[in-house]
């Protein structure tokens, strides 16, 4: 939402907005797909640690980046001057970037490495429910629980701006969060791994399947010979 408006604000005529949206989508698509692309070596190289930490680390710069271009304009004018740009369509700019990393890292390590999390549970009746309880309850959750903490911020200090340094530190504090879960989580995805080593799949498998495949893969290498 603090994106759209400073958009609309760069942007205010319909032809002029309706064409930075159109190359906005053009770049989210090509850039998804060489993520995806370098996600498979990224996957195959290094450990899953490190592979799951580069989605909330690459936010956390851009997010730093963007709010602080919205907090202190000022601060970024040299350089937007420099640039031959304003501290608004730097903005613009940075928070395009944030976007089109967020879907990115989404589809090439996000999703991969939360399938790999899912395969390496023991129990497959354990594993059924913890994917159903992220993937249906803990998404739409987080979204709806978002959206209302957000209209809530603006309703209770006016406007938006006045809410975009609460926004900022909320974002921040969920992202460091999410990094600590990742690390918390990466040596007992390594050690299943070190003692099964035919559990997880291999990560083209991964990056090329959709989330079923590589669980019904999973589940045919522990199939019973008989």
């Amino acid at each position: 939402v603090t994106w759209k408006s400073k958009l609309k604000q760069q942007f205010p005529d319909p032809s002029s907005y309706a064409a930075f949206m159109g190359n906005f989508s053009s770049a989210t698509g090509l850039i998804t797909f060489f993520s995806m692309l370098l996600g498979r070596f990224i996957l195959k190289r290094t450990k899953w640690t490190f592979a799951a930490s580069i989605p909330p680390l690459t936010l956390l710069s851009t997010g730093i980046i963007f709010f602080s271009l919205n907090l202190l304009p000022t601060a970024w004018a040299p350089l937007a001057g420099l640039l031959g740009m304003t501290p608004l369509a730097l903005a613009v700019l940075a928070g395009a970037a944030q976007n089109i990393a967020s879907k990115a890292t989404k589809y090439s390590l996000f999703d991969p490495c939360k399938e790999i999390a899912y395969i390496s549970m023991d129990d497959p009746e354990q594993r059924t429910k913890g994917k159903a309880a992220v993937d249906v309850i803990g998404g739409p959750f987080g979204k709806s629980f978002g959206s209302i903490l957000q209209q809530m911020l603006i309703l209770s200090l006016g406007s938006l701006a006045a809410s975009t340094p609460y926004l900022g530190l909320i974002l921040f504090l969920v992202i460091l969060n999410w990094v600590r879960a990742v690390r918390d989580l990466g040596p007992q995805v390594a050690k299943k791994q070190q003692l099964q080593p035919n559990l997880l799949p291999k990560p083209n498998d991964v990056t090329e399947g959709s989330n079923n495949s590589s669980y019904d893969n999973n589940a045919k290498n522990q199939k019973s010979p008989l």
